[in-house]
């Protein structure tokens, strides 16, 4: 097992009855069991607006956020941890060159779009982290060895490595056995595939180069000059922008029209429908992907609340827990150390229901002058230490301080 750890070597070619992830996720990707659908890979879902929409939605908002470390201190009480290593790494340089949100944002949406993601983490002589280097998920191969796992892959320096999985982040999502991860796309492959479909016979049918209609002439002419002088003046006939959608044509010539059929037409309308199912595999609201038909300016307060509540805390918390197993070491697991992100940053409030929430606040009592004013970005005032009265209560300052009477 020592060697396998410290060996350096290329990543092994993948077998067809057991093959890499990699593998297939360019070639064996979820298969609908309608032949004639496309396969379905995380790539070449992502050409699916609505695919992309969903990733980059997920992948940039959990990017965009601050991503803090707590350690608790209390049943009910976390301090944050500002002296350790990850609190850099992952929120101002997580490698050499590479903002921590480049390399958060890359991280997730790997993650959202194949299932599955990795990030190198080594550590120094003295166990400290020293960088968080994202793996290209095609690039990475996952080794066995009884319950342990090794990871076989080129890191950004171009370097083959094998690294225990205490130096790896792994983040899978859907883990049947608690390792491999899948594609949610890949799971719906049929949903999916049915969206990429109906996407190539939209772009057929805008590119305008299919087939029309089908001709039928006579078969008896004098030369094939003649045969084709006919066939132009027919198709020319088509074409005609004069002819007002009757053409002229011969007593013994037939076309047979190959222009969208009603079911064709409700088939493509039917890719509205295929953008709601795509939303709900990734739980993002339709109207964070700009389909304002499903909401309105008005309850978008309402809309923000369900969006945290109902997608980035379910993809926030695969990537907090698994982010925690291979940043943090099991000795500051148990310390109480764990990841959360700071989700107050989407939901930014007004100048005044930002005062008006303050000064309830200071009021209630429940915070003093000088944490309102810090929360609000403001120096510290003389006096404002002291915490206020409730509002059916008045602070008898001859009595000495927390005194009070009603």
């Amino acid at each position: 097992m020592a060697s396998a750890m410290a060996s350096a070597g290329p990543v092994e070619p993948s077998g067809t009855r057991d093959p890499s992830p990699w593998f297939g996720d360019l070639w064996a990707g979820g298969q609908s069991r309608v032949r004639s659908l496309p396969v379905v890979t995380p790539l070449v879902a992502q050409r699916h607006a609505t695919v992309f929409a969903c990733c980059n939605v997920i992948a940039g908002d959990l990017a965009k956020v601050p991503l803090r470390l707590y350690q608790r201190t209390g049943p009910s009480r976390a301090e944050p941890v500002a002296d350790h290593a990850a609190t850099y790494l992952l929120n101002t340089e997580s490698a050499p060159g590479v903002a921590a949100k480049v390399a958060r944002f890359a991280l997730v949406y790997a993650f959202a779009l194949r299932g599955r993601a990795y990030a190198y983490a080594p550590r120094d002589g003295a166990g400290e982290l020293t960088l968080l280097d994202v793996i290209r998920p095609d690039l990475c191969a996952e080794l066995r060895d009884g319950r342990a796992r090794f990871y076989a892959f080129e890191d950004g320096a171009g370097i083959q490595r094998r690294a225990p999985s205490r130096a790896m982040v792994h983040l899978r999502y859907m883990a049947e056995d608690g390792w491999t991860g899948r594609s949610p796309l890949q799971v719906a492959a049929e949903s999916v595939g049915l969206a990429l479909a109906g996407q190539e016979a939209a772009a057929r049918a805008a590119s305008g180069v299919q087939m029309r209609a089908v001709l039928k002439m006579e078969d008896v002419y004098e030369d094939d000059e003649a045969w084709h002088r006919n066939a132009r003046r027919v198709r020319n006939a088509l074409i005609d922008p004069e002819a007002n959608g009757i053409p002229i044509i011969g007593a013994t010539d037939d076309i047979k029209s190959l222009d969208l059929s009603a079911a064709d037409q409700q088939l493509l309308e039917s890719r509205k429908f295929d953008r709601e199912q795509i939303a709900a595999i990734y739980r993002v609201p339709p109207s964070k992907l700009q389909m304002l038909e499903h909401g309105v300016k008005a309850n978008g307060q309402q809309q923000a609340i369900d969006y945290k509540t109902d997608c980035l805390l379910h993809w926030g918390g695969f990537v907090e827990a698994q982010l925690a197993l291979g940043v943090l070491t099991e000795a500051e697991r148990r310390a109480g150390l764990f990841f959360r992100h700071d989700y107050d940053a989407l939901m930014q409030a007004t100048t005044k229901e930002r005062y008006d929430a303050l000064k309830a606040a200071v009021g209630g009592p429940f915070l003093t002058a000088n944490e309102a004013r810090a929360e609000d970005g403001r120096a510290p005032v003389d006096g404002g230490d002291r915490l206020n009265p409730a509002a059916n209560m008045t602070r008898n300052e001859d009595a000495g301080a927390g005194t009070e009477e009603d």
